[in-house]
């Protein structure tokens, strides 16, 4: 199952980027050019029953493979920023975290499309739920969204109003 052979490829590091939490590191995958391409296969096979013109990724590891699967799907991105990281017009969202807050940005002229919102993880769901709202703020609106990597455990599927779809889940 081509699903094992990627899981393979993420490490798995205890206690980063702070104590009790443990970080799913993609670059072994990246690196690897089979591991890679076959990941951005299998979320292509992932969405395409859904109708969507455009991806939108968010900063920074879901630029990696939105980048990738709008190249492999023939179609452009756009890209949902962190603060002070869009110039010109922009239309921001102030959003909670676990451990504070934060701010995401697009410029809403990119955003008028309907999307399939890319990001490398889905955990608490607060990212994720923020970029949605952003973009139907902008005039777009977000038909799935897809992730790598679910952490199912901390439900964060659950804050958001589209379909999910993931490649990896982790239930603990």
């Amino acid at each position: 199952m081509i699903e094992k052979k990627i899981e393979n490829f993420i490490s798995k590091i205890p206690d980063y980027p702070k104590k009790g939490i443990l970080f799913y590191d993609m670059s072994p995958l990246i690196h690897n050019d089979e591991a890679f391409k076959d990941s951005i296969k299998l979320m292509q096979q992932k969405v395409k029953k859904y109708k969507f013109n455009k991806i939108a990724a968010i900063d920074a590891r879901g630029f990696i493979f939105g980048s990738a699967l709008a190249v492999y799907m023939g179609m452009g991105i756009t890209i949902i920023r962190k603060n002070g990281k869009v110039p010109g017009k922009k239309i921001q969202i102030n959003y909670a975290l676990e451990y504070g807050e934060d701010t995401l940005e697009v410029n809403p002229n990119l955003a008028k499309n309907n999307f399939l919102l890319i990001d490398d993880l889905l955990a608490t769901g607060g990212t994720a739920k923020a970029a949605c709202e952003l973009i139907l703020k902008s005039g777009g609106n977000v038909v799935c969204f897809l992730s790598l990597i679910e952490l199912s455990f901390l439900n964060g599927k659950k804050k958001l109003q589209v379909p999910c779809e993931t490649i990896l889940e982790y239930n603990k």
